[in-house]
């Protein structure tokens, strides 16, 4: 064996020893009482093993405000540049990454993953974060945790007394009496719904026109019920939170209910006994986020650095509110923008489907490769073993690339990425997009063999004369992924690497260790000949397709047209919740209840227009096919809480395992990231492609290209599904197949057009689309053959997904013949090669 070859097989071996390395032992070992004793290297995403992520957002408005009352230079907004702006924003989402993580850990969560995106957004990870641990994160999450002390009005209960004599009383309240401390509200659920969250407690201040703040305080009646006392609270900041050093939850001696004591560092024990001692027959109004929890009276000083809290409140409450306490407060407000939740059984079943969909995908790729091309076939088997193999090593540099490219490294470091539903779908993707190098390179080899060279001969000439189509074909798939990696977020990301990973390992085993292969095979003896099996339509085919290209147009004009008349029929109901805003709920059930009924509750709950049905295709606990109820509504986050809450109330033990919820600022960016991803796409290609070809090709690229993308969202929103960025991934990972298709196609027109003299650029555009046609109908073959498994096998999750690549699919394959090189033509109408 010479050196040159020997480098290669030891760089295979190394290769594949560091691949495997990464992901050994690929999930988490356990001892016999379930500790962790050796931690897996497969980070899986909430897809696959449940739970729930958020995103968090900087309010802006906060910010400035708080720029304003911090900095005497600062009069009015009009005072802040936008550099002072975003460099504060930075500021915050910097110590928010913080504070949110120490309330997070209290949570006892499984490996959070916390981390900033963007220039003022935080992700929250959660992973197998159940219902309960859920809540009570997005509780953690908003509360600002901003604790303030002020007094309470001198003429208090003198303007309270005048609203109640006015009739003048806070929404979803009604007047209920007195008691030894004066007039109380109860609730009005009737009036007002909602729940009685930060903004509302801020839309009372000004309630009363007064120069102090009107606050209502939750209390316990004597019969148990929570009532709530109207208050006027000085607007002047006596204290702030900022030196509380400690925070318990204990029992309040008299009545046995549950209160927080505090405990101030040796600052706040001066400035409060300080407060306390000028304030003396004063109440002291104690306030959290804007919420007043107790309004104590000063009977004397307190120099001892304790002061406590009581109210209303259970618990479980008060063990939040020390948790928010010892984390300290946000250095600003945020807010929810998107809250994603699996849960762990559904993300298990994901996992177990996504796992026979690579099994069964793998298996018929394998099977037809061996009895279709026979010995080829079986070393290209063993290069799709190898793809797989060196996968993990592709994916951990592709990430690497593609996140210092972009400048959005998730935490900073190299490493395996989080493996998604949508990372299994690439890696299925994978599988049929690496057989196309080896067929591409086996079907030249077959006609090298045919005109009489030698086996080698035939060899080294198949993988010379293929080598300048698989690089064109791969870069420009590539190109979307990396567009789609810079574009996308999360699991549309982790896709991203998967397939940008699969194209450049395919690569590099394709043409370098399977030619390998064939070499010392050849070189030894072992193979004598090109012996592959042949479809007798698709060898020495010489179909009039060219000739054909008005029918052609004719029926795309017809399926483009329909297709989107329905679509525009449909408007808004073709778009997702991830980009029109909103939350889509799943729920499983043990008994099925009528659609009337359910719409019902919903309208109850206040919202009337939910669209509501039933669907299939998902596995319930039992590994079984199933139906779940899936409801959409307009409203995200805390404002969807009452619809989930009327669906669980149902009978039929109702239970959310999934939600999507979206808010509209967000859904509005995801759409616009969604067109110019596609944008950049086609872009990408057209300079790529007029720099490798020429400008009609490129056009003709760019006219099949737009033809699949309206055919597959027409048909796709035809069938009934809803547009959303795995469905964006979706449409790129079509582009970058079509392209391929189409970039085989116009190699060979390229390359006839040097070898053909005397005939029309028609008849030599006729010649190559017939040379390739094996090629074009085997690829589509065993693509399809991989995203059918998907389709069928991979979960309802990914039924989308892998719908819109079926169809896309379909349709590229009949544009690289129909519609891209008639496109070129146009510029070469009756020209003659020479």
């Amino acid at each position: 064996m010479d050196k040159n070859k020997l480098w290669k097989w030891l760089l295979l071996g190394f290769l594949l020893l560091w691949s495997i390395t990464l992901v050994t032992p690929p999930v988490s070992v356990k001892d016999e009482n379930g500790k962790v004793i050796k931690p897996g290297k497969i980070k899986l995403g909430l897809d696959l093993q449940g739970g729930s992520s958020f995103v968090v957002e900087v309010d802006e408005v906060d910010v400035k405000q708080k720029m304003i009352e911090s900095d005497e230079k600062i009069n009015s907004e009009k005072d802040i540049s936008a550099s002072m702006l975003k460099e504060k924003i930075s500021n915050v989402q910097d110590s928010a990454v913080e504070m949110i993580r120490n309330r997070i850990d209290v949570l006892g969560t499984t490996e959070p993953e916390i981390y900033p995106e963007g220039e003022k957004r935080i992700v929250v990870r959660l992973p197998g974060a159940d219902k309960a641990t859920r809540d009570e994160a997005r509780m953690m999450i908003m509360r600002d945790g901003v604790l303030s002390f002020k007094l309470v009005a001198s003429e208090s209960s003198v303007w309270v007394r005048e609203l109640i004599n006015a009739g003048t009383i806070p929404t979803g309240f009604n007047y209920a009496g007195e008691d030894g401390q004066g007039p109380f509200f109860i609730r009005d659920h009737e009036s007002y719904p909602g729940e009685l969250d930060r903004e509302y407690y801020t839309s009372l201040k000004t309630l009363g026109d007064k120069y102090a703040d009107f606050m209502l305080m939750a209390d316990r009646h004597s019969d148990g019920s929570t009532i709530y006392r109207p208050v006027y609270v000085e607007r002047r900041l006596q204290l702030g939170g900022n030196t509380i050093e400690n925070a318990l939850v204990t029992s309040d001696p008299m009545s046995g209910y549950p209160e927080i004591s505090l405990e101030f560092n040796d600052e706040g024990r001066t400035d409060f006994g300080k407060v306390t001692e000028a304030n003396v027959n004063r109440r002291l109004a104690i306030i959290l986020d804007d919420t007043l929890y107790s309004a104590p009276n000063i009977t004397e000083p307190i120099l001892g650095g304790r002061a406590s809290i009581s109210g209303a409140f259970s618990n479980q409450e008060a063990r939040r509110l020390v948790n928010v306490l010892r984390a300290g407060a946000l250095p600003g407000r945020v807010y929810i923008v998107e809250e994603r939740t699996v849960d762990p059984t559904l993300g298990k079943d994901s996992i177990s489907s996504g796992i026979r969909a690579i099994i069964y995908g793998g298996i018929a790729v394998l099977v037809f490769m061996g009895v279709y091309y026979l010995v080829p076939g079986m070393i290209a088997n063993f290069s799709l073993i190898f793809v797989l193999l060196l996968l993990p090593l592709g994916m951990m540099l592709s990430a690497g690339f593609l996140g210092a490219a972009t400048g959005s490294l998730e935490g900073g470091e190299v490493g395996l990425p989080t493996l998604t539903l949508y990372g299994i779908a690439g890696i299925v993707l994978t599988i049929g997009m690496a057989v196309d190098a080896n067929v591409l390179t086996f079907e030249r080899m077959r006609e090298e063999w045919k005109v009489g060279k030698s086996i080698s001969g035939s060899i080294n000439a198949g993988y010379n004369k293929a080598f300048s189509t698989i690089l064109d074909a791969n870069v420009t798939t590539l190109l979307t992924a990396i567009i789609l990696f810079w574009k996308g977020s999360g699991a549309i990301r982790g896709f991203a690497v998967t397939l940008s990973a699969g194209i450049l390992v395919s690569m590099f085993i394709v043409l370098i260790i399977t030619r390998l292969f064939f070499n010392t095979m050849a070189d030894g003896g072992m193979l004598k000949s090109v012996k592959m099996m042949a479809i007798p339509f698709l060898q020495n085919a010489n179909f009039d397709f060219v000739s054909k290209r008005r029918i052609a147009a004719g029926l795309s004009l017809v399926l483009i047209i329909g297709s989107w008349v329905n679509f525009f029929i449909k408007g808004q109901d073709n778009f997702g919740v991830d980009f029109t805003g909103g939350s889509v709920m799943t729920f499983e059930f043990s008994e099925k209840q009528d659609l009337d009924v359910v719409r019902a509750a919903l309208s109850d709950a206040g919202f009337s227009s939910a669209n509501v049905a039933y669907q299939s295709g998902l596995e319930s606990k039992d590994g079984q096919n199933a139906e779940f109820l899936e409801i959409k509504v307009g409203a995200s986050g805390d404002e969807a809480t009452p619809a989930l809450t009327a669906i669980e109330n149902l009978p039929g033990s109702y239970e959310n395992i999934k939600n999507d919820s979206v808010g509209s600022q967000i859904g509005k960016e995801l759409q616009r990231k969604g067109i110019s991803a596609i944008i950049w796409s086609l872009i990408g290609i057209i300079i790529y492609i007029s720099i490798r070809f020429e400008f009609a090709f490129a056009m003709g690229a760019i006219v099949a290209l737009a033809h699949d993308v309206l055919i597959t969202i027409g048909l796709y929103c035809a069938f009934g599904r809803d547009l959303s960025m795995p469905i964006i991934a979706a449409l790129l990972t079509i582009v970058g197949y079509s392209v391929n298709d189409t970039i085989v196609v116009f190699d060979r027109i390229r390359e006839d057009l040097k070898l053909v003299k005397g005939k029309s650029y028609k008849e030599i555009a006729n010649l190559s689309i017939n040379q390739t046609l094996s090629r074009t109908f085997l690829t589509s073959f065993t693509t399809l053959l991989t995203v059918i498994m998907l389709l069928f096998v991979g979960g309802g999750a990914v039924f989308d997904f892998a719908l819109a690549l079926l169809i896309g699919i379909v349709v590229g394959t009949y544009s690289s013949i129909f519609v891209a090189t008639p496109v070129v033509l146009l510029w070469h109408k009756e020209e003659k090669v020479q």
